[in-house]
C-alpha cells in the first residue's frame, strides 16, 4: 500500500483522536471551573484583563525575553512560568498524596494563580498551552470570561469583569539554533557548577540531558513541533497570534517584539469605545506622509497666495528670528506679536508650516484683550479699543554647553 493509500486512515484517526481531546478538554474544565465557583463564587472570578501565551522552541530565549515582554505591555507583576507550578505547595501536596499532576490539576493551580489580585491587569503565562487539551482548555476559559462581562455590562461590578484581550507569542528558532542554543546553555552551567565545587560559594544547577547530548537536544526540538507547535498554531484563528523570529541578537529580538505587540485598540477596547474613537486617524498614519502633505501646502502657498507668503516670510526674518537667535542654547523663545498680517488663519497656517519645514516646532495661542484709549470727559469712563496678541511658543534643538572648559 503506498503512502497516499494511507492517508484518509490516518486522517481519520487524527480527526478522532481531535475529538477526544476537546471533549476530555471539557470534562476537565468544567470540573476545573465548578470547583472555582463553589470555593470563591461567581463573583470573585475576576481574571487579568490582558493575558500573554509565550510559547517557544528549545532555546528560543523565553525565559531572556519575558521581562521584556512584560515591560512593552507595560506588566508589573512576575509571569506565571506554567512548569514551575509543578513544584508549588498545591502540586506537592497532591505528590505527597500519591496523586498524579494531570491536566486538571494543572487548570486548578494556573487559574487559582491567574486570580490572584497581582495579575488583574495582565499575566504571561509562559509554557502555556502545551498541548491540544491544554489549548481547549484555554478556549473554554476565554468563552466564560466573555460571558462573566456579559453579564456585568451596565453594572457597579462592570469594571472588574472586563472583556480580555488574549495574545499568543511564539519565538521561533529553527533547529541549527535551538541545538545550538541548548549546548551553549549546558556549557555555562557545567562552567558554573565547576566553579561552585572549586569555590564552595553558590549553588550547582541542574543540567539538562539536551543541554549536553546532540541527539537528545534534537529530539527536544522534535517534540516541540511534533506538538507544543501544532498546539499553539491551533490559537492562530481564534486569538491575537505573534511568530517572532528569535534567531537574531537579543536587540534584534526586541524590536520584533514591540512591532508585533504595537498597541492594537480594536483588540483591547471594548466594541462601543473603539466604535467611538475610530474616526479619529492614528498618530502613525498622519506621520506617514505629514513630509509629503507639507511640501504641497508650501508650493500651493507659493502658487496661489504668492503676496500673503511672502509677507509672512518677512515676518518671520525680521521679527521672529532676531528672538529666536538669541534663545539658541534653550532651544525654545515665546514670542508676542500684534502684526495684523496674523489676524488672516491662512497666514497662521503659513507660519506653522514655514517653521515646520526649517526644523522649528511652533504653537500660536491668540489672546484677545484690550488697550485704554481715552478718558470720557463727560463721564470720566475709559474708553478701551479691541486688542489681538499673538503668542507664538518656537522649539527647537538647542546648543549643548560643555562644561568645565575656559
Amino acid at each position: 500500500m503506498s503512502k497516499e493509500d494511507s492517508m484518509p486512515e490516518t486522517t481519520g484517526k487524527a480527526a478522532t483522536l481531535t475529538d477526544v481531546e476537546i471533549k476530555d478538554a471539557k470534562v476537565i474544565f468544567d470540573a476545573v471551573w465548578s470547583d472555582l465557583v463553589e470555593e470563591i463564587g461567581v463573583e470573585g472570578l475576576m481574571f487579568p484583563k490582558e493575558i500573554i501565551l509565550l510559547g517557544g522552541a528549545p532555546g528560543a530565549g523565553k525565559g531572556t525575553n519575558t521581562e521584556f515582554i512584560m515591560k512593552a505591555r507595560g506588566f508589573t507583576c512576575p509571569p506565571i512560568v506554567v512548569s514551575s507550578l509543578l513544584d508549588s505547595p498545591e502540586a506537592k501536596a497532591l505528590k505527597d498524596k500519591g496523586m498524579l499532576v494531570g491536566d486538571r490539576e494543572v487548570m486548578g493551580i494556573l487559574l487559582r494563580k491567574m486570580l490572584e489580585p497581582e495579575f488583574r491587569d495582565g499575566a504571561v503565562l509562559d509554557g502555556f498551552p502545551r498541548s491540544k487539551v491544554q489549548v481547549e482548555c484555554m478556549k473554554l476559559l476565554v468563552d466564560k470570561i466573555h460571558q462573566l462581562h456579559r453579564e456585568h455590562v451596565g453594572t457597579p461590578t462592570a469594571g472588574q469583569f472586563r472583556r480580555p484581550t488574549i495574545h499568543v507569542m511564539v519565538l521561533f528558532v529553527d533547529e541549527k539554533t535551538s541545538v545550538e542554543r541548548q549546548l551553549f546553555r549546558g556549557r555555562q552551567i557545567q562552567q558554573h557548577n565547576e566553579e561552585v565545587r572549586m569555590s564552595g560559594v553558590g549553588e550547582i544547577l541542574e543540567v539538562r540531558p539536551t543541554d549536553i547530548d546532540v541527539d537528545a537536544a534534537k529530539r527536544r526540538y522534535q517534540v516541540f513541533k511534533e506538538s507544543t507547535w501544532d498546539a499553539l498554531q491551533s490559537l492562530k484563528e481564534v486569538f491575537f497570534y505573534h511568530l517572532i523570529d528569535a534567531r537574531g541578537s537579543i536587540e534584534e529580538v526586541e524590536q520584533h517584539i514591540i512591532n508585533e505587540l504595537h498597541y492594537q485598540s480594536s483588540l483591547e477596547l471594548e466594541p462601543e469605545t473603539f466604535e467611538a474613537i475610530r474616526g479619529i486617524p492614528l498618530a502613525s498614519e498622519l506621520v506617514l506622509h505629514a513630509r509629503q502633505e507639507l511640501v504641497k501646502r508650501l508650493d500651493s502657498y507659493s502658487r496661489d497666495h504668492s503676496g500673503l507668503f511672502r509677507e509672512v516670510i518677512d515676518l518671520i526674518n525680521s521679527k521672529f528670528i532676531p528672538i529666536i537667535s538669541r534663545h539658541a542654547i534653550s532651544g525654545r523663545a515665546v514670542i508676542n506679536n500684534e502684526d495684523e498680517i496674523l489676524s488672516d488663519p491662512h497666514a497662521l497656517t503659513m507660519l506653522i508650516d514655514i517653521f515646520s519645514d526649517r526644523g522649528y516646532h511652533a504653537v500660536v495661542d491668540k489672546q484677545l484683550g484690550r488697550i485704554p484709549e481715552r478718558v470720557n470727559a463727560n463721564t470720566g469712563e475709559i474708553e478701551f479699543r479691541p486688542n489681538t496678541t499673538y503668542r507664538i511658543r518656537v522649539y527647537f534643538e538647542g546648543s549643548e554647553i560643555r562644561s568645565g572648559e575656559i
